[in-house]
């Protein structure tokens, strides 16, 4: 049994696997499995991951028969894991040198912390900066999950095993399925804490979340996913409302893109995606009647689905010629 185990998904990431794969083999923490998924690559991502895995036997390969998303090739890595700890490494993605090892040590010295975030450098083409979070020492998992709504924590973390192995990520959405697992771990750790350990993040700017694509519409569903898996766990009631709060200003934010950026789609694209909003509007109209984050125009539910869509083209064509859509 390892300390950690790392879960690393690869799919067509050969231009960036060396880096990653150097940064795991050249940690302080030498106690550690590095576990590999290829996700049926079809450049040479195989090839270099065999090659490391000849010369240190602490990672393991896996090769997928079948392409299944991100989400499937995590789990399926988790199933091999025996360390006390998880944690993933995106294939683009890297750590300093003593990242494991600090995470390690925060859960040593608190052992009823069940996930430690690592400090986050995002990497952009042309410059890094530093993720700027709240200063804290120690939250409650509700703490973590009320900031991690709007990403003022992040999602990049160390976890004990026992809990991940409760809660795989999820698999019901191949996008967006990070952000239900992260909050999921929030949500079932007596505590969250923070180490100095540094994750690398390469931020793409045509990645599927910043790029004009139908999956873009994926959240909407990924939120209810989100939902059942806090009712399952018997999430208290106020932290429901306030996810639903959240998944309604997700509602306006999506359509905002369907607004904006729907003649990018094609017809059928454009169909599914009013489909999909109408769906959540019905399922969520009712609910949301009386609450504060939906009390302004723009955001309230309205009687029908026509007299909201009417308020919705209103809005973002007004904010659209102050310049404030995005």
């Amino acid at each position: 049994m390892s300390r950690v185990s790392v879960l690393v998904a690869v799919y067509n990431a050969a231009c960036y696997l060396p880096e990653c794969l150097d940064s795991l083999t050249g940690q302080t923490l030498r106690d550690i499995e590095i576990i590999c998924v290829d996700d049926c690559s079809t450049d040479n991502s195989l090839d270099i991951l065999n090659g490391y895995a000849s010369r240190d036997n602490r990672i393991r390969v896996i090769r997928l028969a079948e392409n299944g998303g991100q989400a499937h090739a995590r789990n399926v890595g988790l199933g091999f894991a025996s360390g006390d700890f998880v944690c993933m490494l995106d294939a683009d993605d890297h750590f300093s040198s003593d990242a494991l090892e600090c995470a390690v040590n925060v859960f040593d010295r608190h052992p009823s912390t069940g996930c430690v975030l690592f400090d986050v450098v995002m990497e952009y083409a042309d410059r890094a900066e530093r993720y700027q979070m709240p200063d804290f020492e120690v939250l409650t998992g509700g703490e973590a999950l009320r900031l991690s709504l709007t990403w003022r924590i992040h999602g990049l973390y160390m976890v004990r095993a026992d809990i991940h192995r409760s809660h795989p990520y999820d698999e019901m959405c191949r996008l967006y399925s990070d952000d239900n697992t992260t909050r999921i771990h929030y949500i079932a750790s007596g505590s969250v804490r923070r180490c100095d350990g540094i994750y690398y993040y390469r931020q793409h700017e045509m990645s599927a979340t910043h790029s004009v694509s139908v999956r873009r519409f994926d959240y909407l569903r990924a939120n209810e996913s989100m939902l059942r898996q806090m009712k399952d766990m018997d999430v208290a009631q106020d932290a429901v409302a306030e996810y639903n709060d959240h998944r309604w200003l997700n509602m306006i934010d999506t359509y905002m893109f369907y607004h904006c950026h729907g003649a990018g789609l094609t017809v059928e694209e454009r169909q599914y995606g009013l489909e999909e909003l109408h769906r959540v509007w019905q399922t969520m109209a009712d609910m949301m009647r009386g609450r504060s984050v939906a009390s302004k125009f723009g955001y309230r539910p309205m009687p029908s689905w026509p007299m909201f869509r009417v308020q919705e083209w209103l809005y973002f064509s007004l904010r659209g010629l102050l310049g404030r859509n995005k």
